[in-house]
């Protein structure tokens, strides 16, 4: 019996990507373990490190469960490229006054990027990580597909809908199949030390608190302005519009409300509020758009849209702009979408199908 082709493994010291290398290597792949350092040592300690992932204290995790399978494993030094194209590109956005999804842009460009490049040419086929996705391919067409995890309550591939078919080929996601009860239990069937550990919350580089990570990155860049309503009258004064976002509530600090924040006006510094109704779009524009299940989109067409990760999938029509946008008209208004967030897009049939997705560009009012 031929050898299965050598995979390497993204391991990030959490209990998925563990099992992920556990079944590949039971299902007799050559597993490499690698972990992308991504984080100086010093970037937090004692409880600002708890429920993140990428610390030093994972990596050590990782180690000892590529021990345990008795795999190679490696640690990549990527903490360069992740400052460049991610730590500076989610501060910029906030400046800008957008809601970035670092995420997002970590998975396209690190992780499915320069990783699966490096996996490649360590002579290996395939590139997997612990996320709850699936991968397939279409029999007639030959295309690759992204599909949702199994568990709707892990699902994950909201945050992978840039990837391309070049790099789906060469990508697979061994838990996308499982409950995470059921990838404990088998942590625990392998005898994995890190069977119980508890699941990273945070960005890995924010932590809990994204806006004190921004006063400590921005400084004197966060400039005070006015909190104005949509006429322009002025009702308060806000401490940078890098720490609003569109459709916050909390920690506007004015009375009168309840008031949200409708737009975020960098060029003037402001921070434009109004009540609940106000916040409701019927459309919005969305860029760089990105196909997954079609391989082009010609004319309207109606999906499920997501504009955020924990978001029910709502019914909407897309339609084609020049120059890669679309615009995006749900079936009945929405809150509205945050320019700089993902927003992706489900099969109206098959809901579990990723169709693709873009990025919020700019919103318009409630006709």
């Amino acid at each position: 019996m031929s050898r299965k082709p050598r995979v390497v493994v993204a391991m990030s010291g959490g209990v998925d990507s563990a099992v992920a290398a556990a079944l590949l290597k039971e299902q007799g792949y050559e597993v490499v373990g690698i972990s992308l350092k991504l984080l100086p040592r010093e970037a937090g300690s004692g409880s600002e490190r708890a429920n993140r992932c990428c610390s030093a204290e994972d990596a050590e995790d990782a180690r000892g469960v590529a021990a345990q399978l008795g795999i190679p494993y490696y640690v990549l030094n990527y903490e360069a490229q992740f400052h460049r194209e991610v730590v500076q590109e989610f501060t910029a956005s906030y400046l800008a006054g957008l809601t970035p999804n670092p995420c997002v842009r970590c998975n396209e460009l690190l992780k499915f990027g320069s990783l699966l490049k490096q996996a490649m040419g360590f002579g290996a086929e395939l590139l997997a990580t612990g996320h709850y996705a699936r991968v397939e391919r279409e029999d007639v067409s030959g295309r690759y597909l992204l599909r949702c995890g199994i568990d709707d309550e892990r699902d994950q591939s909201y945050f992978l809908y840039s990837l391309t078919q070049t790099q789906l080929a060469r990508i697979c996601f061994p838990v996308g199949q499982m409950t995470k009860n059921q990838v404990r239990e088998r942590a625990a069937g392998y005898g994995l030390r890190i069977a119980a550990k508890a699941d990273s919350q945070d960005l890995c580089f924010v932590g809990r608190d994204y806006r004190t990570f921004l006063r400590e990155q921005c400084g004197d860049r966060l400039k005070p302005g006015p909190i104005t309503d949509r006429t322009g009258r002025i009702l308060g004064q806000h401490r940078g519009v890098a720490l609003y976002t569109v459709g916050q509530r909390n920690g506007l600090g004015i009375g009168g409300g309840p008031f949200y924040v409708v737009r975020l006006d960098p060029g003037r510094n402001e921070v434009v509020v109004g009540k609940r109704d106000d916040l409701l779009q019927v459309e919005f524009l969305a860029e760089q758009l990105n196909l997954v299940a079609w391989d082009r989109l010609n004319h309207e067409r109606p999906v499920l849209v997501k504009v955020r990760s924990r978001q029910a999938a709502q019914p909407a029509t897309i339609l084609p702009l020049d120059g890669g946008r679309i615009r995006i008209r749900w079936q009945q208004a929405q809150p509205a979408a945050a320019p700089g967030q993902a927003a992706v897009f489900y099969d109206m049939s098959e809901p579990d199908l990723l169709v693709g997705g873009a990025t919020v560009a700019a919103a318009h009012e409630t006709q």
